[in-house]
């Protein structure tokens, strides 16, 4: 095995070196196969860990250079080491400097109250008069979960990466820390809001 593709794919995914050679060994040293592998790897040792209680972690704040917006994230994880790795500071660091810059109202659509929900359903009801009902069922649901990217802070594109969501960042840590990992709540601030 070319040991220059093991640490080739260890720098684009922070995977250990161990499953970097595993995986690049089970697709024949094809870097692409290789990649997917660890993905569809690292989200089921996230959903097993989902489930993991979290105690420790971290407040973090973030300020924008003009200092007229900033702000506060809580993030949780299980042990007070994995909250002093930097690896992980630095998700505590992306997530807050997601939420000043696009400023998410809620954590998950979970979150948004039913009232808010009813009335954004009834912004769309408009754009799908007298289409067939399947039709605009899918339009309905399309446009809701439009609505959840842009208000629904792990639904938004990571502001860094707009390939992936900040759910999907956040299940890239937990396979690579090894912890479960969990937003508690934000706040963002803007001088004059």
């Amino acid at each position: 095995m070319d040991n220059s593709l093991v640490v080739k794919l260890r720098a684009m995914t922070g995977a250990g070196i161990v499953d970097c050679k595993k995986v690049l060994e089970e697709t024949g040293g094809d870097l692409d196969k290789a990649l997917d592998l660890l993905r569809k790897r690292g989200e089921l040792k996230a959903a097993k860990k989902g489930e993991r209680v979290t105690r420790a972690g971290l407040v973090h704040a973030y300020v924008h250079a003009n200092e007229q917006l900033g702000a506060l994230v809580e993030v949780l994880c299980e042990t007070d080491f994995v909250g002093r790795n930097p690896e992980f500071r630095q998700l505590v660091h992306d997530l807050a400097m997601q939420v000043a810059a696009a400023n998410p109202l809620y954590l998950s659509p979970e979150d948004i109250p039913a009232e808010v929900l009813e009335k954004e359903k009834e912004f769309y009801l408009a754009d799908v008069a007298g289409k067939p009902a399947a039709i605009a069922a899918k339009i309905m649901e399309g446009k809701l979960q439009k609505y959840y990217g842009e208000v629904c802070l792990l639904r938004q594109q990571f502001i860094k990466d707009e390939d992936i969501t900040i759910e999907e960042l956040i299940k890239q840590k937990i396979a690579v820390i090894g912890e479960n990992i969990v937003v508690k709540r934000f706040v963002r601030f803007a001088l004059g809001a």
